[in-house]
């Protein structure tokens, strides 16, 4: 019998310990361990942030779907990865042993980096729930006293999706409350230009997301490296495409949410030969550890260059549908390794997101993430903030219930029109 540990239950850990199930039947041992003790639905923090959603519209406790499908869980923080051991200390003084591990952390979050940004500082955040309702309660004090907003992405972040979507949420919102007027919003992004994602921009997504821009009275700065955030005031200095200082701005502000860099867990940056020097997991094209062969890691807290160099720093962000692949990947991939059977099976590194605007949408699919492109398609309407809201109770319900589905290879690859790739990388 074989003991597979997960640590993280994010969107990457929670389906990977029902595809482990799934494909290996209840003679193995599953373990799942989180540091703490619910699921959160991180797609939806926009929406939290200005009262669409409430934390138990997007939580739910882990413990209870686990168990109907023999999988264990445990609620507590890891405190040291013995890998050579195979053991994991935690901090509730229990120690766990494994055969495999499977690592679905996420990120660390860089707050630190830029002196006074973060939820512990003078900047919001919608990276987790509780960020997400921390900005909702300084929403609600910012409204009785409006005044300019700030909003967009820190120097080496890597996932600008959420950045846009709160950007035309929170003006949605302001809109709906008639205090519209009395907020001037700016966009302030590391990104070398409005669109570019951290995926070399998606199609028309340039063009598209600057109309926008213009369409909500949204100003921007690109090539943006925020240097401090005080009470009220943001220092950033812009740079041309050599980096050399065109501007310093020093912008005021009543209200700024801006997504941090990311760095890797401690816990798991601080294992030797483990990850990269922003403490990200090394893997192979099979999501496996090339020094611990029985370590595999998938999600955000896995190294993948930035698909360019840019004037500021920017990463490569890890979408839903990229996690997906990569989990099925090492659920196979430890299927087969159990049985003596090479662990060959890849994920699809590709990009898809459905990205809510308040009324309207976007959505982009870059195949692969990397250009040039088999599929480079970047799409706004009404149907896609639809799109999201279905997508979202349909997230949920999967995972409370507990499905080894590919939820975006069946159901938004398919609702967009586009058959998957790599067909016969997914053939046993």
């Amino acid at each position: 019998m074989a003991n597979i540990v997960i640590l993280g239950a994010g969107t990457g850990g929670m389906p990977a310990a029902y595809e482990l199930r799934h494909q290996l039947g209840r003679e193995h041992s599953i373990t799942l361990i989180n540091a703490v003790d619910y699921f959160q639905f991180v797609p939806s923090n926009p929406w939290i942030a200005v009262g669409w959603r409430q934390r138990e519209d997007i939580t739910f406790a882990i413990a209870p779907v686990l168990e109907k499908k023999g999988i264990g869980f445990i609620a507590s923080p890891v405190t040291k990865i013995d890998a050579e051991g195979n053991r994991l200390s935690l901090q509730n003084g229990d120690s766990v042993n494994y055969d495999y591990l499977v690592i679905t952390t996420g990120p660390k979050l860089a707050f630190d980096e830029v002196p006074g940004a973060g939820p512990g500082g003078f900047s919001q955040s919608i990276c987790s729930v509780d960020h997400a309702e921390h900005a909702w309660e300084e929403y609600q004090r910012f409204l009785s006293d409006p005044g300019p907003a700030i909003i967009g992405a820190m120097p080496g972040a890597s996932c600008f999706g959420p950045a846009y979507e709160f950007a035309f949420v929170f003006s949605t919102d302001l809109k709906k409350r008639k205090l519209r007027h009395k907020v001037p919003i700016t966009y302030v992004t590391s990104e070398p230009y409005v669109g570019h994602l951290g995926l070399g921009g998606v199609g028309d997504s340039k063009s598209m997301l600057e109309s926008e821009f213009r369409n909500n009275d949204i100003k921007w700065i690109t090539n943006a490296r925020t240097t401090r955030v005080d009470d009220g005031r943001m220092l950033v200095t812009e740079v041309d495409n050599n980096g050399a200082t065109i501007k310093e701005h020093e912008l005021p502000f009543k209200y700024s949410m801006m997504l941090p860099a990311f760095r890797g867990v401690d816990v798991v940056a601080a294992v030797e030969g483990l990850c990269n020097p922003r403490g990200f997991v090394i893997v192979d094209e099979n999501q496996r550890s090339p020094k611990y062969r029985n370590i595999f890691s998938a999600g955000v807290c896995i190294a993948i260059p930035p698909v360019e160099v840019t004037p500021v720093p920017t990463g490569a962000p890890k979408t839903g549908y990229m996690i997906e692949t990569m989990v099925t990947a090492i659920t196979k991939n430890i299927h087969a390794d159990i049985e003596g059977r090479p662990a060959k099976f890849k994920g699809s590194w590709n990009a898809i997101c459905l990205a809510d605007m308040g009324d309207t949408g976007a959505a982009f699919v870059a195949l692969p993430q990397i250009p040039p492109r088999n599929v480079n398609w970047f799409r706004k309407g009404k149907w896609v903030h639809m799109a999201k809201i279905a997508f979202e109770k349909y997230f949920l319900y999967k995972m409370k219930h507990g499905t080894s589905e590919p939820i975006y290879e069946k159901h938004v690859l398919k609702s967009l029109g586009i058959e998957r790739l790599n067909e016969d990388e997914w053939k046993s």
